[in-house]
């Protein structure tokens, strides 16, 4: 055997030996992960979107739920609030916090996330993700992400304090991000859109009653819901100066969850051309699903999902967007941004059938 011959058959050993190693510590990176699960924190969580939140959680394979914070419910099991989880979990709410967590989910409603912040001093190693819109906008002082996968999920990745999209403003901001992405929106945008009865939460109203609901929807807040702020921020951070008017006329649904969008918008662009162009931004999110057949309502109620659709009617661009509200509009969506905060897969705990009948 040559020298030369010995030298090379030495090198491909310690490269074979290496590649290995590599695999090795790769797989028990991986074995760690599983082994070592999140420890999650809930505050709030007695209303729809801490309900969902559970549902979701006590079947994700990396998480163990430490608590669930209710001051009103303390000592009661979960599921005689959630009964939807009877027999599923042992859970009771909690009256007391921990920092024993790894990410804490703030269920409360707007205003009180940042005064539950503002009063209980949080560990700095235990990530945030908050469903309110405290964070949503940013500003000086706010180190809140703001977490629509679909806009920036490299900054997750990298995140530790998340602010959770709004559920209208999700649905919309994924029927027009594809647009502002190449610069395309440079007319007014026209937005009807209906959401189901828990989008207004569990709080009792004159129009949350059965016998005001049932049969029957109205408008509200036309022009301008508060959502419409955080849909302008995403929009301008693809299409720097996108200053058309978004003219949003919400509606009140006679179901109890989702929510169905149509938009439409001035554009040169060809039914195919549009087509291609949301394909190729959404090839890589789980989650968005483009349909070339006019979808239902149903086909994502009970999913992280997202479906939409496109026509072409003479010069303007008809998109249908629709969520679930309380998942991809909120507690799915807030999973999704845990998973990329913690390495996991995007989709873990989130692989959900529709209920579609």
């Amino acid at each position: 055997m040559s020298y030369i011959y010995y030298k090379t058959i030495l090198k491909l050993k310690a490269k074979t030996e290496y590649k290995l190693f590599q695999l090795f510590a790769l797989s028990f990176t991986h074995l760690i992960k599983i082994m070592k699960k999140i420890k999650v924190g809930i505050v709030g969580g007695a209303g729809y979107t801490g309900g969902e939140l559970l549902r979701i959680l006590v079947f994700h394979p990396s998480v163990e739920i430490a608590f669930v914070h209710s001051n009103s419910n303390a000592g009661n099991p979960i599921s005689q609030v959630h009964t939807d989880l009877l027999g599923v979990t042992d859970l009771k709410f909690s009256s007391t916090l921990s920092d024993a967590i790894d990410v804490l989910f703030l269920c409360v409603g707007h205003g009180d996330a940042s005064k539950f912040l503002a009063g209980n001093k949080i560990a700095s190693t235990i990530k945030i993700i908050d469903l309110s819109q405290d964070f949503r906008l940013a500003k000086d002082g706010n180190d809140f992400i703001y977490g629509l996968p679909e806009l920036q999920r490299d900054q997750i990745k990298q995140g530790h304090h998340i602010a959770n999209p709004g559920c209208f403003a999700t649905c919309i901001q994924l029927g027009l991000l594809p647009l502002a992405s190449k610069g395309l929106i440079h007319d007014e945008v026209h937005i009807s859109a209906i959401t189901g009865s828990t989008g207004a939460g569990q709080s009792l109203s004159s129009t949350s009653h059965f016998s005001w609901r049932n049969n029957n929807m109205s408008i509200y807040k036309a022009f301008n819901h508060q959502h419409l702020k955080e849909i302008k921020q995403s929009l301008r951070i693809l299409q720097p100066g996108m200053d058309k008017a978004i003219n949003f006329i919400p509606f009140r649904g006679d179901f109890t969850r989702g929510i169905f969008a149509t938009l439409h918008v001035k554009s040169t662009l060809t039914q195919e051309e549009a087509y291609a162009l949301y394909e190729n931004y959404y090839a890589s999110h789980p989650f968005t699903h483009i349909s070339r057949v006019n979808p239902d309502l149903k086909q994502v109620v009970n999913t992280n999902n997202t479906i939409i659709y496109i026509e072409k009617h003479d010069n303007y661009l008809l998109i249908v967007s629709m969520i679930d509200n309380l998942l991809k509009g909120a507690s799915g969506q807030a999973v999704q941004n845990m998973n990329l905060l913690f390495g996991l897969e995007e989709t873990e705990g989130l692989r959900l059938k529709a209920a579609n009948f």
